[in-house]
């Protein structure tokens, strides 16, 4: 049973619960929708803050349509390619746009996609930049400052051991993370975050200053011809990604637009993940139809460093982050990397065409592991990047790739179209060669791997509107490994297959059924034979979803989805899940809230299933669901008065009859594991 402990947080949260109101039913639908379906391939824990800021950021200072440019749209992210062409081209054709409500009449929208886009847009835009004095700016600027707190109820292994030459957890179990933002009319952007992982140490060992990442830029617009400046961390999202594309990227989903990828150029870098970005300093210098980015760039990374003969030899590259025990902290920051380079662009109506070249380099020689997996792998200190890249829209059909090469090694190429055949019918076809010698530090783009490289594939997308109340999206990927990977000791190859059928109740709810098909090689042993062999892989899931709005308090959500795990002389598994949403939301825009209890069943980790969950503002979880038992978690919203907003969140996961959950230092004894966060907003 929950102890007195858990009872309290739960009781805590269910009486704010239910005395109160949030952003409203229908924004909570629409961002779970869209987030569900835009990052369904993601890590579990990667930290998804960026979207969500840059769309809320919209929602208070909308796009204005009559003066929003291609990259404006793209940065919206759920327009496809042909949806912000024919914005443009109504534009055009029909002169400014006097109200959003025209939005009704531009080819490409439907209904529901109308009504998304209305919250993010306006037709009358903010005065023109105007010369202002330092104290103008700082007093009409806006200000906001957010303070974040969260930690495992439990106490995990990690925390307990005092022995110092073992592998521990070297500071305190809390998560703490402190966001700062000033903004001046959107021409003028400051950010900084601060963030403490749980189980690393504050204002002890290396992190004599406090908080384990400090990160800050700043961004500002359309002065005389620099079209966009950014000192401190920044990303740059550049063609379809074969090079450089920083920040947050988006798989294969049942969002399809995603595959054709709509790069935004340079942006403030404002996440919480502390990987694939840039720290320095570059600018968007425009002239005409020619676009020139010159950016620059010197990051600390962590990773293991030894010292052979005198030379410094970098053995792996840490990415995640994290400084909790003591092998981490001495990977931490002992790695420098230099990036310098440029993209020149030329856009005219509806053709662009770009450039980029990359030159990164290390203080020390990147030396791979000799397992034969690894023998195109990149090995040095210097590596240099060219491509180039285009897009050309002709009636409704949308051109779209990029070429990349690394000196002295391998090529990737990704090219493909997007074409509304009929006014009910879309089609998207992408194909992909990255060579086993292509060789990237930055490169983000559709691929079945984890890394881009060792791949060739070919997708295929429909998208299917019969009615206004019927969407129905497929897709088929068809990929091969040429060399070895990761579990797969000989080429290998696979298909991932999606099927989602929907249907709408026009600003009440929907239903969604969802079958997916994934088939890949992988190693398994056979005990009679002294070599690995590839035995086919399956994971299949199906799931039907419903939402539903009741009234203007209150809606619904269910959900049944159940996993299927196959490989060949190996197991067969089964996992189920069914949850249950509740969400409320008072009529005075005070107090909102929404809670889930889940069900899940699975056989193993291989028949795992993840879900996304509701979490704080800026925040999103997605938990993955092993074993057998319950989870419940419970968010509230509280607005004390028009600057001032708090939010608090509890979950619970209880795995009755097991002995510990987790493992090594994230162990827990016992049967359940919970957590609780706190956030705190003030804005002026």
């Amino acid at each position: 049973m929950f102890s007195k402990r858990h009872t309290f947080w739960v009781c805590l949260l269910l009486l704010l619960f239910f005395k109160a109101q949030a952003q409203g039913l229908e924004d909570a639908f629409m961002e779970e929708r869209l987030l569900e379906q835009l990052v369904e391939d993601l890590a579990p824990d990667m930290d998804v803050s960026e979207i969500l800021e840059r769309l809320r950021q919209y929602l208070i200072r909308p796009i204005d349509l009559n003066k929003a440019t291609e990259q404006d749209f793209a940065a919206l992210v759920f327009l496809t390619p042909l949806q912000i062409n024919n914005l443009l081209l109504h534009r055009q054709q029909s002169g400014q746009y006097l109200s959003i409500l025209e939005l009704q009449g531009v080819d490409g929208f439907d209904l529901p996609t109308v009504r998304l886009l209305q919250r993010f847009v306006r037709v009358n835009a903010p005065s023109e930049w105007q010369r202002q004095s330092l104290r103008n700016v700082m007093q009409k600027s806006n200000y906001e400052v957010m303070l974040r707190y969260g930690r495992v109820l439990e106490t995990q292994q990690g925390y307990q051991i005092t022995d110092e030459n073992r592998s521990r957890y070297l500071g305190s179990p809390d998560r703490v993370a402190v966001r700062l933002r000033m903004n001046y009319e959107k021409r003028l952007e400051v950010a900084v975050n601060m963030v403490k992982h749980a189980g690393e140490p504050f204002f002890r060992y290396e992190q004599r200053y406090g908080f384990d990442f400090y990160s800050a830029s700043v961004l500002i617009k359309d002065v005389g011809i620099f079209k966009r400046i950014v000192v401190g961390d920044y990303a740059l999202q550049l063609g379809q990604g074969l090079i450089l594309w920083n920040g947050l990227h988006f798989g294969k989903g049942a969002w399809m637009a995603s595959v054709a990828r709509q790069g935004v150029g340079l942006l403030p870098y404002k996440s919480l993940n502390q990987s694939n970005f840039m720290r320095g300093a570059s600018a968007v210098i425009g002239q005409g139809n020619w676009s020139f980015t010159p950016f620059v760039a010197w990051n600390k990374l962590n990773g293991n460093v030894v010292e052979l003969d005198g030379q410094r030899e970098i053995r792996t590259i840490n990415y995640s982050g994290y400084s909790r025990t003591p092998t981490e902290q001495d990977y931490r920051r002992a790695i420098n990397q230099y990036v310098y380079g440029t993209n020149i662009a030329y856009q005219r109506n509806r053709i662009k065409f770009g450039a980029t070249w990359l030159s990164t380099t290390f203080d020390g020689y990147i030396q791979p592991n000799n397992e034969l997996r690894n023998r195109f792998s990149f090995e040095g200190n210097q590596l240099t990047n060219v491509g180039v890249y285009y897009n050309y829209t002709f009636g409704n059909t949308y051109l779209y790739g990029e070429a990349a090469h690394s000196l002295g090694s391998g090529y990737a190429t990704n090219n493909g179209f997007m074409a509304s055949l009929h006014p009910k019918l879309t089609v998207v076809v992408n194909h992909r060669y990255y060579e086993a010698n292509y060789h990237q530090f930055f490169a983000q783009s559709i691929s079945e791997l984890s890394t881009l490289g060792n791949e060739r594939g070919l997708y295929t997308g429909l998208m299917y509107h019969p009615s206004r109340k019927i969407e129905w999206v497929n897709y088929l990927d068809a990929f091969s490994f040429p060399w070895l990977r990761f579990r797969a000791d000989a080429p290998s190859s696979g298909v991932d297959f999606l099927s989602q059928l929907s249907y709408i109740w026009y600003k009440q709810g929907r239903l969604i059924f969802r079958f997916r098909h994934r088939l890949r090689q992988e190693n398994v042993t056979d005990p009679s034979r002294p070599e690995s062999l590839q035995a086919d892989m399956i994971r299949n899931q199906g799931r039907i979803d419903f939402q539903y709005k009741l009234n203007e308090i209150w809606s619904i959500r269910s959900r049944a989805e159940v996993s299927y795990y196959f490989k060949e002389l190996t197991s067969r598994e089964f996992g189920v899940l069914f949850f249950q949403d509740l969400l409320w939301s008072s009529r005075n825009n005070k107090i909102s809230g929404n809670m889930r209890v889940s069900y899940f069943n699975t056989e193993s980790f291989d028949s795992r299933i993840y879900a996304y969950e509701q979490d704080v503002l800026y925040a999103a979880s997605f938990p993955v669901y092993s074993g057998t038992g319950w989870r419940m978690y419970a968010n509230v919203r509280w607005r004390f008065s028009k600057r001032t907003d708090l939010w608090a969140r509890y979950a619970i996961t209880k795995l009755p009859g097991v002995e510990s959950i987790g493992s090594q230092l994230d162990r827990i004894e016992g049967d359940q594991r919970s957590e609780v966060k706190l956030q705190l907003r003030y804005r002026w």
